[in-house]
């Protein structure tokens, strides 16, 4: 008789062989056999969360920083629901993030429909690969699956459901080794186009999209810019791919039109669109007759009204940058003067505006001082909110993912799970959660969960008392203003309960102080800022347009 492992010590090996280092979750009873599997496990170190939700931002997030693929752990039913908005965040951002639930016996139960869901059919539409185990044998090639799927570009989440009878089978199969791949390289008549229509430009620029942050599309990417000299813009998502001082850097699209950095895409002739993901507001819109579109990804391009690039080249997206480099000749006739003009003028402007020193803290002024405050490899996790817009117009990324905003899902409650995450992942840096008051309490419990862990990190809560994003729309919408303002609690008392550290701003001068105070003392701290958000439309949809429009 060969030898025998119970099935769920055979899905904990599976996770060890693909150098799983977390499980982050909340289990229950559905998940008890695995539970016992994983307490054995010498490499996989379990983080107990306080929501389901949280586990699966930290579990994303480990995914975003590491390209590797971030484990999550829920129960059946409530457990497995609770996961959907992580999921999602995860699929749409391009994040490798593998999603486990239990479920009750599946060959026989005595529990009839008890919290009884079709979970594998509710994460299918929200995952690149949804499926339960049916039998123990199958756990090694279905893990794997699982993993290659999630880390395959794009990266995404993927669900396995792990019944408790399957749990307890004994089974003769064993782990599968990880595979080697290699995403092809674009084909050399694509790239000859490119760089022919590049060539054949008066003003080109590149625009760095979220499937161009990797750090070798990073340093390829550099070396292009270097040798050619055209400008470059960024997604909101693609913020940090390059140095945001780099004197080639004109500005984040993070408004839909208008902004300086709009004009300056709209005088180019030619735009070399790098890491294109449809998930994202349009950097640009595109016009039939109108601006050459060099399309350069992983994947074609997915055509819709305002998208339908003219050259397309396909693959690894680094090892592309790589051959048109090597390939184009810089041009003497470029003429990248009058893109650049609009960045000048908006750092001027947000220069002026971050002026400011009002109180409660106005949006341009708290960036500022946020980034003054932030050393180089330090990272930002912003929530969702109107605060979300100024930080990627204003707040200038040194490094590649120190800037993590969700620009896909744009889901609220993500920003403390994701500082927490890196917090975990990068002990020695300085980490910070920017939230709104109305997405810190979506997933607050966390507190005590950071807590617990000891981490060293920052939570800025941005206080206006409301849904200040969707007040503002509303007003720009002509409604009145109804439905959208709310009580808080005591935030400094609140995070002292959970044994944080509260503090409270009194004036600008006291915020800046506690910055610093926060970023250089251990801990969990929290900073409980009011901001005033009065100015909002007339800076983000009047001001900007209106200045950017004159030059």
């Amino acid at each position: 008789m060969p030898d025998t492992t119970k099935a769920s010590d055979l899905f904990v090996q599976c996770l060890e062989m693909e150098r799983v280092e977390y499980v982050f979750g909340v289990p229950g009873e559905e998940n008890l056999d695995f539970l016992e599997s994983l307490s054995n496990s010498d490499s996989i170190k379990l983080i107990l969360t306080r929501h389901e939700q949280g586990a699966g931002f930290m579990a994303a997030t480990y995914g975003r920083h590491t390209g590797k693929t971030g484990v999550c752990l829920a129960t059946l039913g409530p457990g497995a629901t609770n996961l959907v908005t992580a999921g999602a965040y995860a699929q749409l951002g391009g994040m490798p993030m593998l999603m486990i639930t239990g479920q009750k016996p599946i060959k026989t139960s005595k529990q009839g429909r008890f919290q009884i869901l079709d979970v594998v059919d509710m994460m299918g539409p929200i995952t690149k690969y949804a499926h339960q185990l049916h039998a123990g044998e199958n756990i090694p090639s279905r893990v794997r699956e699982a993993f290659r799927l999630a880390e395959e570009e794009k990266p995404g989440a993927t669900h396995l459901e792990f019944p408790e009878d399957i749990a307890e089978e004994q089974c003769t199969s064993r782990p599968i080794p990880a595979s080697l791949a290699r995403r092809p390289s674009a084909e050399g008549k694509a790239v000859r186009q490119a760089v022919e229509a590049l060539e054949a430009a008066e003003r080109p620029v590149l625009v760095i999209g979220a499937g161009a942050n990797r750090r070798m599309t990073s340093r390829m990417l550099l070396q292009f810019v270097e040798k050619t000299g055209i400008p470059f813009v960024t997604t909101q998502m693609g913020k940090g791919v390059i140095d945001e001082r780099h004197p080639k850097f004109l500005g984040c699209a993070a408004l839909s039109s208008g902004d300086f950095v709009h004009r300056a895409i709209e005088v180019a002739d030619c735009i070399v669109n790098f890491g294109h993901d449809v998930i994202e507001k349009p950097p640009f819109f595109m016009d039939r007759d109108g601006t050459m579109v060099i399309h350069v990804s992983t994947n074609t391009a997915e055509v819709d009204p305002v998208y339908f690039p003219q050259i397309e080249v396909i693959g690894d997206i680094a090892n592309a940058i790589w051959q048109m480099k090597e390939a184009i000749t810089p041009q003497d006739r470029w003429d990248t003067d009058c893109m650049v003009q609009y960045r000048e003028a908006e750092d001027a402007h947000t220069a002026e505006l971050a002026a400011d020193d009002r109180f409660p803290v106005f949006p341009p002024y708290l960036v500022r001082k946020v980034r003054e405050a932030m050393p180089e490899d330090g990272i930002i996790c912003l929530d969702n909110g109107i605060y979300k817009i100024w930080f990627a117009r204003c707040y200038r990324a040194y490094l590649g993912n120190t800037v993590l905003l969700d620009n896909a899902l744009a889901t609220m409650g993500a920003g403390l799970p994701s500082a927490m995450m890196s917090a975990m992942l990068y002990p020695d840096r300085k980490v910070m959660a920017i939230c709104g008051d109305g997405g810190f309490m979506m997933n607050s419990q966390e507190m005590e969960t950071a807590v617990r862990l000891g981490l060293n990190l920052t939570v800025l809560i941005l206080r206006d008392d409301a849904y200040g994003m969707i007040r503002w729309k509303q007003a720009n919408m002509g409604f009145a203003d109804y439905g959208l303002t709310f009580g808080n609690p005591d935030f400094v008392a609140y995070a002292e309960s959970y044994g944080a550290k509260g503090h409270r701003a009194t004036s600008s001068g006291h915020f800046c102080e506690l910055l610093a105070h926060c970023r250089d003392t251990p801990g969990v701290h929290l900073i409980d800022c009011p901001v005033d958000y009065s100015e909002n439309d007339q800076i983000l949809n009047h001001d900007i347009k209106k200045l950017s429009a004159a030059l």
